[in-house]
This record gives C-alpha cells, structure tokens and sequence, in this order.
C-alpha cells in the first residue's frame, strides 16, 4: 500500500540506545488500554494488601493463566505484592469498574506495609474459597490464582505467573451460558501518564471465515468506517 500523504511515515526507536523512562514512556503509550489487576494478598500475618496493576493480562484459557508484571521498590527490594505472593503463593486478580476508580486509586497510594488500603478505600472483602487471599466484594469479577512461576528479568520489575483456581463475578455480570455482560461489568483501562479509558464504547466485529473472505459478505466494523 503506498501512503502517498505520509501518515504512515514512521520514527524508529533503538531500544538497546533508550534509558528505561524512554522505554516506558513508549510502550504506556502506546500498548493501551490496559486492563487493570486490582490485586490482593495476604503476608504471614494474614494482613491484607491491595494494590492496582497495569501491566497486567489473560495468557491462556486452559490452563487459565494470568500474569503480572509488579515494579519493584526504588532500593531494589519486592513490594508488598511481589513478596506476599513469594510468601503464601496465591494472589486474587479483582476487575476494576469505572464506579470503583477512586477507591482503586486509594490502594495505589505507597503505604507501609501492613496498611489495610482496603479499609481506607471503603472496601469490603469476601474470604478466598482456595486461597487465603480475599476478594474485593465490590469488584464485579475477581479470580483467585495460585502461583506458578515469577519471572525476574531485570532490575526494575518481576513477572508473576498464577493459575485461576476460583472466579467470583456479580450475578448480573453473567449469564447461565457464562458470557460476560461487558456493559454491566464496565471495565476501566490504564492509558499513558495518568490517564484511563472506558469500555463503554462498544461495539462487535465477528471473524470472518476463509469463505467469506474468498466470497463474501466480508463482516465489516462501523467504527472504521465499512
């Protein structure tokens, strides 16, 4: 295709010459939206922490694996997430909803540890079924993992791997053939800087066949114009 009014002409980045903040900027601003994972753990004590993640995904159905991708502290050392998983090796994913943006953007403020983010956000918990970590009872979907693997692979942050073993989801977000109602369910997406996205803009493009690719009709999307 030529691109004879040069929109698709391109500024090429060297990753290997780029500081780690110009590599961040880079990829949060443009890998978006990024779910959110809204986790809870559990230390040796049983206390409770929460904590919001952007670099965050579902790898696979089966077996049901999700990943995260935790920061390290400035001196180098796990934070809460990271450390509390190592300990007790299990983690809960909660969904975040637009209703809950301002109580996740409580438990994102760098407390010590010990503090209860969810008690200062107004939060309610629901006890973990198979693992001892609890769920966010506001959250209209959570999913409880048991760890598989981290994966340290440099010195800013660490890869944590689980195996959902348990979901939780409102009554109204699902339906007896378990689809999920993505309006009910409203999810909120991480942006660059500070900002976030709906999911509220919703629209489907089913994928087409190789037979109607080869003889039509092709299913086209409104949203780009077919």
């Amino acid at each position: 295709m030529n691109d004879q009014g040069g929109r698709h002409e391109a500024v090429s980045f060297d990753f290997a010459t780029l500081g780690e903040r110009e590599k961040y900027k880079l990829l949060i601003g443009a890998v978006v939206p990024r779910p959110i994972a809204w986790v809870t753990t559990v230390d040796r004590e049983g206390r409770v922490n929460a904590a919001p993640f952007s670099f965050f995904n579902c790898l696979s159905a089966d077996p049901a694996i999700l990943a995260l991708g935790v920061e390290y502290r400035p001196t180098g050392v796990s934070k809460d997430t990271g450390r509390n998983v190592h300990d007790t090796q299990a983690f809960t994913v909660n969904i975040v909803s637009a209703g809950l943006m301002d109580a996740m953007n409580v438990t994102a403020v760098p407390f010590g540890a010990g503090v209860d983010e969810l008690a200062l956000a107004g939060l309610h918990m629901r006890p973990g079924v198979k693992v001892p970590c609890p769920a966010i009872m506001e959250s209209p979907a959570a999913f409880e993992c048991r760890h598989h693997v981290t994966l340290s692979i440099g010195n800013s942050r660490e890869i944590i791997i689980g195996e959902v073993v348990q979901a939780h989801l409102h009554r109204n977000v699902v339906n007896e053939r378990l689809h999920v109602d993505p309006v009910v369910l409203d999810a909120v997406g991480r942006m660059g800087g500070h900002g976030y996205a709906t999911t509220r803009d919703y629209f489907e493009l089913p994928t087409m066949s190789l037979d109607q690719w080869e003889n039509g009709p092709r299913p086209m999307s409104t949203i780009s114009g077919g």
